[in-house]
């Protein structure tokens, strides 16, 4: 991902919403990958986040109505709109959104971004009954013709108090598909060598979901990011990749993404993607037991203060592919621990037959569930174990990719 934003001028811009606090973090981010980040922002955004924040952040003064208008010979959009390589407009507002499809340059930012053959990637953040709205949804659509790649909206947690589609996509994600967008620029330094070319990787991601009745669900706190990192790592690398995700999230196009619900679902279809496979990587947090009947209707109250549910455990997808592994064949796992991380990691690699073990103390600092970073130790049968030190999940996605091609060749 460096390779791709290395030395790029890449011009964030940001509108009116409440999500415009998280252009911090992508400034930071952005830097940090290797861009270079100057920003453009509206009025209304610096309601939610002053100018000065992104100002410090960026090392760039940042353009206003209020400096664009002040007493300088300088066409500053102009200059700006020539610099960028790339533009990113997050977040993007319906109204931002409805002035550019329409050709409309009433401020400095749609100004600059009209004035610019720049690359353009939109990523909306609105409430979900406004993006589905036609005359937005009508907006997306002529932008897209125009040229406008689009990330997300996501859904999440809204600023309104619910849960729906409309929250900006997290600044990592948006740093990654945008490398992933424009992935002939995309040259990822560790992997220069593609060593898993021709290669068939499949991985699963995500918390199952183990049903009680038609409305209620046993599961837990994975997000699906690590195993969505490792998918994009394993791209990056040449290989195919089939990813089994029990959570849906953005991801490249060239990975073949087959989304189930429960263990048994996702057992099944890593089954059959094994029969033709070089490597199986199971990040899923899998569930360890489901109900043994679930109820045709929701389960109602009945005035006790206690439910029982009778659990019965699910299959082992770890042990099953160990199991079943051809000569040739890699197999890793992924151990959530809380205490004797290496001591049980080691354990674990020989009673699943893994080849690799990935483990992870989820109560240490940057570990864990839900986080954008991880800090694991690489367990393998013949060598000491590898201390991976907190950082980017996707950072560390590249670690294991790379563990596993030596692997293959091993």
């Amino acid at each position: 991902m460096t390779a791709f934003y290395q030395d790029k001028n890449v011009l964030l811009a940001v509108t009116g919403g409440v999500a415009a606090y998280k252009a911090a973090e992508l400034t930071r981010l952005l830097i940090k990958a290797g861009a270079n980040v100057k920003v453009v922002m509206t009025d209304a955004a610096q309601e939610f986040l002053p100018a000065k924040t992104l100002a410090v952040l960026s090392t760039h003064p940042v353009l206003t109505d209020a400096s664009w208008q002040g007493p300088s010979s300088a066409v500053d959009h102009v200059h700006l709109a020539k610099w960028a390589d790339l533009i990113v407009l997050a977040p993007l507002t319906a109204n931002t959104l409805a002035k550019l499809a329409s050709g409309l340059a009433d401020n400095v930012l749609t100004a600059t971004v009209m004035a610019s053959a720049a690359r353009k990637i939109a990523v909306p953040a609105m409430n979900d009954v406004m993006w589905s709205n036609p005359a937005v949804q009508r907006n997306v659509n002529q932008l897209k013709i125009d040229g406008y790649d689009f990330i997300g909206p996501a859904s999440g947690f809204l600023a309104e108090g619910y849960e729906a589609k409309g929250r900006m996509v997290e600044p990592t994600e948006i740093v990654t598909s945008i490398a992933d967008l424009h992935s002939d620029d995309f040259q990822n330094a560790v992997f220069e060598e593609k060593p898993l070319a021709g290669k068939k990787v499949v991985i699963t991601a995500g918390g199952t979901r183990e049903p009680i009745d038609p409305v209620r669900y046993l599961t837990n706190k994975s997000s699906g990011k690590m195993g969505y990192a490792l998918a994009e790592a394993a791209r990056a690398a040449g290989a195919t990749v089939t990813l089994v995700a029990a959570t849906s999230r953005q991801v490249s196009p060239a990975i073949q993404v087959i989304l189930v619900g429960d263990t048994r679902e996702m057992l099944a279809a890593v089954r059959k993607e094994m029969a033709t496979a070089d490597v199986y990587i199971g990040a899923a947090a899998v569930s360890d037991f489901r109900v043994a009947e679930v109820a045709d209707h929701k389960v109602k109250k009945h005035g006790d203060e206690h439910m029982m549910l009778d659990l019965v455990q699910n299959p082992d997808i770890l042990k099953t592919v160990g199991e079943a592994k051809k000569p040739g064949q890699v197999v890793v796992g992924f151990a959530a621990e809380t205490e004797n991380l290496v001591e049980n990691a080691q354990a674990k690699l020989v009673k699943k037959h893994a080849d690799l073990i990935v483990a992870n103390n989820v109560l240490e600092e940057g570990a864990g569930f839900n986080k954008d970073t991880n800090k694991v130790t690489l367990v393998t049968a013949d060598q000491e174990p590898i201390q991976v030190a907190a950082k980017l999940k996707t950072e560390v996605a590249e670690d294991i990719i790379a563990l596993v091609a030596d692997l293959l060749t091993s």
